[in-house]
């Protein structure tokens, strides 16, 4: 019993630590190693999560270009809302169309009677 012991003893010895290198890091050698295997899961939920981080930032960006376009485009549209709204109140005044109306040679004349209310 006592060979099995010494057998057993003989067998754990401590494992040499390798030092990361360059060359492994870049060939691709340290994902071999013990630590990478043991955390691929997290390694892989790490990943996925980076990729919907800048999935998520790019989508928020070209969301808000689109705000920023849409604002710009609704400034305008008012602008040229108001602009027809006051057309439009020029050309309804009594003065102008008086005046196109005179201009017509049309039969139509201003009322000389003031507007009375029927009951």
């Amino acid at each position: 019993m006592e060979e099995k012991k010494i057998n057993k003893n003989e067998n754990k010895e401590p494992k040499k630590k390798k030092r990361a290198s360059l060359k492994s890091i870049l060939g691709g050698d340290i994902l071999a190693t013990d630590f990478f295997r043991r955390q691929t899961k997290l390694l892989v939920l790490i990943m996925v999560f980076i990729i919907f981080y800048i999935h998520n930032r790019y989508a928020s960006q070209q969301q808000q270009i689109e705000i920023d376009k849409l604002k710009k485009e609704l400034i305008d549209i008012k602008y040229d809302a108001l602009t027809r709204s006051s057309e439009l109140m020029e050309r309804s005044r009594q003065s102008r169309i008086e005046e196109y109306i005179s201009t017509k040679e049309s039969d139509l004349q201003t009322s000389t009677n003031p507007p009375y209310l029927i009951e």
